[in-house]
């Protein structure tokens, strides 16, 4: 059974989503130039809020699925978390903007929620 707490979860996450999406694809350098990042690749930051755009709103349109869509939206949600996650510690490694603190903190904690959600789902039918 998907619980009324998840699927107001990926209401959140649309809103989160499509709030950060929106001005990476209008105005990139703009954007980032506001978190530190000096050097803008707009094409690379377009392609991140498509990805934003894609999740986000399939969470919303899915938000009244069933067992089995929401597993798979999880899993999706699940690995997409874990590889920025990945990515933003590399990234800090190699003297990222501070910035990249915060986006890293977001990451994890909606990953640490989408797999207790997943764990969750694990036997349910």
């Amino acid at each position: 059974m998907v619980t009324r707490g998840l699927r107001i979860w990926f209401v959140v996450h649309f809103i989160a989503d499509i709030l950060f999406a929106l001005p990476l694809f209008v105005a990139p350098e703009f954007t980032l130039g506001l978190f530190g990042w000096t050097a803008v690749d707009p094409v690379t930051t377009r392609l991140v809020a498509a990805a934003l755009f894609g999740i986000g709103i399939e969470s919303l349109l899915g938000r009244k699925g069933d067992v089995e869509a929401f597993r798979a939206m999880l899993n999706l949600k699940i690995i997409w978390s874990s590889a920025a996650v990945v990515g933003f510690v590399w990234c800090l490694a190699e003297g990222a903007p501070s910035m990249v603190w915060g986006f890293l903190a977001i990451f994890v904690a909606f990953n640490i929620l989408w797999v207790t959600y997943r764990l969750m789902l694990r036997g349910a039918s």
